[in-house]
C-alpha cells in the first residue's frame, strides 16, 4: 500500500469507485481507494438494484436522470467486457390513497419539467403493463419507461476496472482506524495496514460515513438504518418493471435471470448498524408480494439479507466539502439510493474536488443546509 497519495477515497461501493474513476479520468495520478471488505460488500452490494428518476425533489430527479443517461451506455463508457445488466423495464408506482395520487401529480409535473417522461396512469393501464397485478385497493399509478435496474456487482467492478487501468490503487480488506488532522486540514489517514499521508480525503463510506466523519472531528446529521430484502428462485419472465408502493411500503422486481427481489422499510426499525435478517421480515414480505402479485404464492425464497440506509433528515444526499475542515469531502447520505445515483456522483465529486464548475449545481446538497434550515423533504422513499 502506498504511503502517500494526492487523494484517498474511503469506501469501495458505487460512490467510491465512481469518484476514483472520474478523478483518474481527469488526470489525477496518485489516488488510493480503501475498502474494509471486498468491493460492493456494503450497501451497494446489498441494495435492491433499482434505478429510477421518479422523485419528488428537483435534485434527486436531476441526479437520477443523469445517472440513467450514463447507465444506458455503461458497458461502452467504461470499456467493460462483461455486462452490467442494465434493464429499462420501467418503474410502476402504485397509489392507494387520494393523498398519494395528489403527490404523484405534483411529482410528475416536476419530473416532466426536467425532461423525465413519467405519466399518471389508471389501474387498467397498470394491468396492461403488469398483467398479473392485483389492483384491489389501488386507485392509480405512475410510470416511467426509462427507469430500471442493473447488477450492482458488475457496475462496481466496471468502475473499479476502469479506475485501475487509469492507475488507481484499490486496497480491499483494509480498515480506516483514524484520521490525521492538523490546524483544520486533513494530513493523513490511518489504517490497519499502515498510514497514508494525504491532503484530500473523500468520505464515501455509505452506512459508516458518520463513523469516518467522527474520526475527523465532524458530526454528520446522518444515521444508519437496516433495510431487509429477499430473493426467490428464478421463474419465466412475468414482471417487466419494478413495482413499488410508498403507502403500502414495498418494492418488487424481477432480475434478468428470473429471480424475484423484494423489500420494504420497517417503520419501527431503530437506528443501528445491524445487518442481520429475521423471519418476521420474510413473513411480512411474503404477504405483501402475494397480495399484489398472487401468481407468485408458490415461489420458494432462496435467501434474504439486509443492508444499511444512510439517512439524512431530508432524504437527500450530502455532497461537497465541509466548512470546518480543509481537504475533507463527502458523498454520503443517499438514504438507500446511492446505487442509482452513483455514476453522476462520481462525475460531480471529481469536478468539485478539482475546483471545477460542476455540470449540475450541487450547492443545495451541502452539509450546511441542515443548520440553515434550507432543505426540502423527499416524499418518495420506501
Amino acid at each position: 500500500m502506498k504511503k502517500s497519495a494526492e487523494i484517498v477515497i474511503i469506501g469501495g461501493g458505487i460512490s467510491g469507485v465512481a469518484i476514483a474513476y472520474n478523478l483518474a479520468k481527469k488526470g489525477v495520478k496518485n489516488i488510493v481507494l480503501i475498502e474494509k471488505g471486498y468491493l460492493a460488500s456494503g450497501s451497494t452490494g446489498r441494495c435492491g438494484a433499482g434505478i429510477r428518476s421518479q422523485w419528488g425533489t428537483e435534485m434527486n430527479c436531476i441526479l437520477s436522470r443523469e445517472s440513467i443517461n450514463f447507465f444506458e451506455n455503461i458497458n461502452e463508457e467504461l470499456g467493460y467486457e462483461r455486462d452490467c445488466e442494465f434493464k429499462q423495464g420501467g418503474y410502476l408506482l402504485l397509489a392507494s390513497t387520494d393523498k398519494e395520487v395528489n403527490q404523484f401529480r405534483k411529482n410528475i409535473e416536476l419530473q416532466n419539467s426536467l425532461d423525465i417522461p413519467s405519466k399518471l396512469i389508471t389501474t387498467d393501464e397498470a394491468k396492461e403493463i403488469v398483467p398479473y397485478l392485483n389492483t384491489d385497493g389501488i386507485i392509480a399509478g405512475a410510470f416511467c419507461k426509462k427507469d430500471g435496474h442493473a447488477n450492482p456487482f458488475h457496475v462496481v467492478q466496471a468502475f473499479a476496472d476502469g479506475a485501475k487501468r487509469l492507475g488507481v490503487e484499490i486496497n480491499t480488506f483494509t480498515e480506516v482506524t483514524g484520521m490525521k488532522v492538523e490546524k483544520g486540514r486533513i494530513v493523513g489517514v490511518e489504517t490497519n495496514k499502515g498510514d497514508i499521508s494525504t491532503s484530500k480525503v473523500v468520505n464515501a463510506a455509505g452506512g459508516y460515513a458518520q463513523e469516518i466523519a467522527e474520526m475527523c472531528g465532524i458530526k454528520l446529521p446522518n444515521y444508519a438504518e437496516r433495510h431487509q430484502i429477499l430473493v426467490t428462485e428464478p421463474v419465466n419472465p412475468i414482471l417487466g418493471p419494478m413495482v413499488m408502493s410508498f403507502s403500502l411500503n414495498f418494492y418488487i422486481q424481477q432480475t434478468p435471470h428470473g429471480s424475484i427481489i423484494a423489500g420494504y422499510g420497517d417503520p419501527n426499525e431503530p437506528q443501528s448498524f445491524n445487518t442481520d435478517s429475521g423471519w418476521e421480515f420474510a413473513e411480512v414480505m411474503a404477504k405483501k408480494i402475494t397480495t399484489i402479485l398472487p401468481l407468485l404464492k408458490d415461489l420458494r425464497v432462496v435467501r434474504q439479507w439486509s443492508g444499511l440506509y444512510e439517512l439524512t433528515p431530508d432524504r437527500q444526499p450530502i455532497m461537497g466539502g465541509h466548512p470546518d475542515l480543509e481537504g475533507y469531502y463527502m458523498a454520503t447520505g443517499f438514504s438507500g439510493h446511492g446505487f442509482m445515483m452513483g455514476p453522476v456522483t462520481g462525475r460531480l465529486m471529481a469536478e468539485y474536488i478539482l475546483g471545477e464548475k460542476t455540470f449540475i449545481d450541487i450547492s443545495k446538497l451541502d452539509v450546511g443546509r441542515f443548520e440553515r434550515g434550507e432543505y426540502v423533504w423527499e416524499p418518495s422513499v420506501v
